[in-house]
């Protein structure tokens, strides 16, 4: 059996994971969820001072204290280059890597230095009108691949604004990224995510094992046992 250690992206939290959770738990895996600081149920802690190191240690964090060896260390969009800086810094802990509609930043990158410009500055457009800089409200379904409005309804309760300094400071690695590790994309293709084409592209570059799931961006919610019988075909 695998321990998975699975990273959420921007404006989620540990609980977007809990249906993939009960998949992989129900056929004996070890699975543990974190959350990032500043959202999820640790929103109270939002400020202009965390950055990707800050995150990045959150998740360090949980492998430490709870003594986690050969993890299956997964990070789902924003949460690509958390996990690469993970393995980067602990790497006697990780087993592999998956990147879950990701995105993957090499050293001395940022979120906002590789996503499309028009695309950043309307996102700040609207940190700036929502909370005078500090955190991207909440985007819609459509832009999450959420097509079934019921889900929707439930889940928009628990998403919470990101900050908006992850974005824009800078992954210190010092390799490429999944160095020394087996790694593999998934790519969410129905609909496609367009902001994160781009790491695909470097998925291949790299050589990784790169794979396709028919489902929206929010795969872990919207098909979370499709989402977890790929994780469970990539770690064994």
């Amino acid at each position: 059996m695998s321990t998975f250690v699975l990273v959420h992206g921007a404006w989620h939290g540990g609980w977007s994971w809990r249906w993939v959770r009960e998949q992989l738990e129900s056929h004996g895996h070890r699975v543990f969820t974190p959350t990032m600081t500043g959202v999820g149920e640790r929103t109270h802690l939002i400020s202009t001072n965390i950055t990707l190191d800050t995150v990045i240690n959150d998740v360090i964090g949980t492998l430490k204290y709870e003594d986690l060896l050969d993890v299956v260390l997964v990070g789902h969009s924003f949460a690509g280059p958390v996990i690469t800086g993970v393995a980067d810094r602990i790497p006697s802990r990780i087993k592999q890597l998956i990147y879950l509609d990701a995105a993957i930043l090499e050293n001395g990158e940022s979120m906002n230095s590789c996503i499309s410009p028009e695309i950043v500055l309307e996102r700040q457009r609207l940190a700036d009108e929502s909370s005078g800089g500090l955190s991207y409200p909440i985007p819609s379904a459509e832009k999450l691949g959420i097509i079934d409005l019921q889900q929707w309804d439930y889940i928009k309760r628990f998403l919470t604004p990101h900050p908006t300094s992850t974005y824009s400071s800078d992954l210190y690695i010092k390799g490429k990224p999944g160095d020394g590790f087996p790694c593999t994309y998934i790519t969410c293709t129905d609909p496609l995510y367009e902001p994160l084409v781009w790491a695909r592209r470097r998925a291949e570059q790299y050589g990784w094992t790169v794979l396709e799931i028919a489902t929206g961006h929010d795969a872990m919610i919207s098909s979370p046992e499709k989402t977890a019988q790929f994780f469970m075909e990539i770690s064994d």
